[in-house]
């Protein structure tokens, strides 16, 4: 556990001993939302962000203990094991390292090398590695022996050659040293496969391709992968050409290298648990034409671990062309598969770091609030879905309209929908962005104008995930009086009224994050977009008496099966009035109140503390400063100017630590805040349909709908998102493009080029601009102005504007009495 912990503390930057409380409580069953929201005393403040990578890197170091503690009962039961190589396996840091020290013990097929050895052949190879004086065939006569399979001087060689060549390519610190050599200097090639030049147009930037491993980016990478996987590209990892710094000539190389057929069964890491096969006799490989190279840098690298060089003794040739064998047949193919696996985790890693960030956009996008909502799901041939909700999110009048081909009903439907709008009083429509959304735009358009009484706006939904939850069982369960497309429109309707609430239902993979997600590890992407999804949700706050199952089953603490149980009691007995009362729920523990009961919101109950982010363990300390304000509780809630004069620092004596003071102070000023931006409508300009339409230089308004490494994605409105490079988001050096945009944002952007034929487009978010007098030009040029939402939102009865976003964390203060309480509860443990 020692190494664990200064291992991790090293890598994120952290004391010791702050990883070392995180672990034991989250092996305690703590929650990160929980810890970085109530624990700050004892994390030392840690944040969300360093509490999940501590999460995370245990998860890897457990996996990595575990085969850690494999390869050792493996070796062992081999009667193979040393303390030196048991010391090495306890402190290898790394997988590959971890595999290079257990490589020599794997359970193989059985190779040419076994079988050289059981030919007697062992001897040789160390006599000719031993003694490089003594030529070759004169050392093997001694070993010739048809009765095993050795029938002249040539098949003698050519068994001790391929034991060298096992011995080479299974040395640990060689193997580290190749490694590092290659993932320094190596270049990824790619080229096109002939004849898939129009069938993979889309990769046509990559046809002639090739960048060094260490600086190619994590999409690049993955976009190679998908081009090879669909059979477009051929990828090669390739070094550069190597010429000896100083040294002898390379040596001649009589026999010529044994084809794939010959080397196969060493190509690769040998699969465990493989049966042993029998393999053929020694084949003796035919003599050759000399081939004369100089050696390159890792043969170089390989010829001195072992101490052979070029001296023009009897065997220095034979061993230099063994050193060559070693490199090209098995050394660097096995290295090779090695890179290219850790470059897809890299870039994995990285990739799904960043649509985890996006998911969070989305589900932190403004909330339209409770307002009476109509939502579209689009449609061509089977025409356009509608559904109304309340304020409450409850249906209240569905219809489905033919304005499109085949049936052209466009008057019968603005009739149709304007009824419905004007029937439930309808104040903005929400237009799923799927096939058909901007028909369905112009026909609401229309009918705005047509009915300009009606005073609806409108607005195009992101309907990521709608169709999953309208045919899944959840949609069934909550809509089984609707067909799956009105689903899917009332689906589009709540997520335009609470983004967060609605998007919780759905498998965060389906979402729709980014263009590679589908070519990740599935378990790693789903494991942290759904530690996104509870840290949303617990930033926000969730209202124990309306929301969902789906939802509750979100909560730090809650499993599923408990949020049914409270839906169920909840039906049953009635609306919760404390939060207290949630402990008759069957299965809710003492341990799972505590870690919930933070992110539940009771509004308009018995306690008013239960409509903050208070924790019900420190709703004696909020009394206790009620009092000193010299007003009820409730009157504190209500007016925030009661604390005037009130510091966190005069209860911090024997009460609680200082940042939780602080943010008990700050939840009584400006209690249920909800931390997600205001709501306003994008607007696209009119007349903007498809991408002929478009002309460089013109002026839109847009909505940021992913954002990338590279850059921002933008829909302007015409069915195909255009692209802001990074070094074209602002007027200054951008690094990361969250720094300016984020997902949901709506932003003025200026059309660059247009490629019809490739469906690209380009935009900026830099507009030039005259200097003001008597400035220079760089120094007047404005930043690009970045918009996430304006006016005020109208919130459903009985619930309240939810929670803000936990507030920095500040130093602790280790004088504390929770502090120390803590500390001595712990050494108690």
């Amino acid at each position: 556990m020692e190494t664990t912990v200064r291992r991790i503390a090293g890598e994120l930057g952290v004391q010791e001993e702050q990883v070392e409380m995180v672990l034991r409580l989250l092996g305690e069953g703590a929650t990160s939302p929980f810890l970085a929201r109530y624990r700050k005393e004892v994390t030392g403040g840690l944040d969300i962000a360093r509490l999940r990578a501590i999460e995370e890197r245990l998860q890897q170091v457990r996996e990595l203990d575990e085969r850690r503690a494999f390869v050792i009962k493996a070796v062992a039961e081999q009667q193979r094991l040393t303390p030196e190589l048991q010391t090495a396996v306890a402190t290898a840091d790394t997988r590959a390292r971890l595999e290079d020290l257990y490589l020599p013990f794997k359970q193989k097929r059985k190779s040419r090398a076994h079988q050289a050895r059981e030919a007697g052949l062992e001897p040789l190879a160390d006599a000719l590695l031993a003694d490089p004086a003594t030529p070759p065939p004169q050392a093997a006569d001694s070993f010739v022996n048809p009765e095993k399979g050795v029938p002249d001087r040539l098949a003698a060689l050519d068994g001790a050659r391929w034991i060298l060549l096992e011995r080479f390519s299974e040395d640990p610190e060689l193997l580290d040293a190749l490694r590092r050599h290659v993932r320094e200097h190596a270049i990824l090639q790619s080229k096109v496969v002939e004849g898939r030049q129009e069938r993979g147009a889309k990769f046509a930037e990559l046809f002639a391709f090739a960048e060094p491993v260490q600086t190619i980016s994590s999409n690049r990478v993955l976009a190679l992968f998908r081009g090879r996987k669909e059979g477009v590209l051929r990828l090669a990892l390739v070094l550069p050409s190597d010429t000896p710094a100083a040294g002898p000539p390379a040596a001649a190389a009589p026999p010529e290298l044994p084809g794939p057929e010959a080397s196969g069964e060493d190509q690769g890491s040998p699969v465990e648990g493989q049966a042993v096969e029998a393999a053929p006799p020694v084949v003796p490989s035919r003599p050759t034409e000399p081939v004369r190279e100089p050696p390159s840098v890792p043969e170089q690298l390989i010829a001195s671990h072992f101490g052979i060089r070029q001296e023009g003794r009897g065997g220095d040739a034979w061993l230099l062309d063994t050193v060559r064998r070693a490199w090209k047949m098995k050394i660097f193919p096995y290295v090779q598969v090695e890179i290219e696996g850790q470059l897809r985790e890299r870039a994995e890693r990285e990739v799904v770091h960043l649509y985890a960030r996006s998911l969070r956009d989305l589900l932190m996008a403004a909330p339209a609030g409770a307002r009476m909502v109509m939502g579209l799901e689009p449609g061509l041939r089977t025409g356009v879905k509608a559904a109304v909700v309340d304020p409450a999110g409850t249906v209240l009048e569905t219809v489905t309209v033919f304005p499109h081909q085949p049936k052209n009903e466009w008057d019968q439907s603005i009739d149709a929908l304007a009824s419905l709008i004007e029937r439930h009083g309808v104040e903005i429509a929400g237009i799923g962005n799927g096939t058909g959304s901007r028909e369905t735009d112009r026909l609401l358009s229309d009918l705005a104008k047509r009915r300009p009484e009606l005073k609806f706006s409108k607005v195009i939904v992101s309907e990521a995930g709608a169709s999953s939850y309208a045919s899944s069982r959840l949609g069934a369960r909550e809509l089984a009086e609707l067909e799956t497309p009105l689903r899917a429109a009332v689906s589009v309707a709540h997520r335009l009224q609470d983004p967060l609430a609605e998007l919780a239902k759905v498998e965060s993979r389906t979402i729709g994050v980014g263009p590679y997600q589908h070519d990740v590890n599935q378990a790693h992407l789903s494991r942290a977009l759904g530690a996104v999804v509870e840290d949303c949700v617990a930033e926000v706050g969730v209202d124990l008496n309306l929301a969902s199952s789906a939802l509750l089953g979100r909560v730090p603490g809650l499993s599923h099966r408990l949020a049914d149980n409270i839906v169920a009691v909840r039906s049953t007995v009635g609306p919760f009035r404390t939060r207290e009362e949630m402990k008759r729920v069957p299965g809710v523990t003492d341990r799972a109140f505590e870690q919930a009961a933070g992110f539940l919101r009771v509004y308009g109950g018995d306690q008013p503390l239960d409509g903050t982010r208070i924790h019900p363990e420190s709703y004696g300390l909020a009394q206790r400063i009620a009092e000193a304000a010299g007003r009820p509780l409730a009157e504190v809630l209500n007016a925030p100017e009661a604390l005037e004069g009130l510091t966190p620092e005069q209860f911090g004596a024997d009460a609680a630590g200082l940042p939780t003071l602080t943010d008990i102070f700050e939840e009584l000023r400006d209690p249920g805040r909800d931390p997600r931006p205001t709501f306003r409508v994008a607007t696209f300009k009119e007349g903007l349909d498809e991408l002929t339409d478009l002309r460089p230089g013109m002026i839109l308004e847009g909505v940021v709908t992913n954002v990338a490494t590279f850059g921002a994605f933008v829909d302007i409105g015409v069915h195909q998102d255009g692209l802001v490079h990074v070094s074209r988001l602002a007027d200054r050096f951008v690094k990361d493009p969250h720094e300016v945009v984020k997902t949901g944002d709506i932003v003025r952007v200026k059309v660059i080029e247009v490629d019809v034929e490739r469906k690209r487009i380009a935009l900026t978010m830099r507009f030039e601009k005259k200097p003001a007098a008597g400035l220079p030009a760089r120094a007047a040029a404005p930043r690009p102005a970045r918009e996430a939402g304006g006016g005020p939102t109208r919130q459903a009865p009985r619930r309240k504007p939810q929670p803000a976003q936990v507030a920095a964390p500040r130093p602790a203060s280790s004088e504390t009495a929770m502090a120390a309480a803590f500390s001595r509860l712990l050494k108690r443990s």
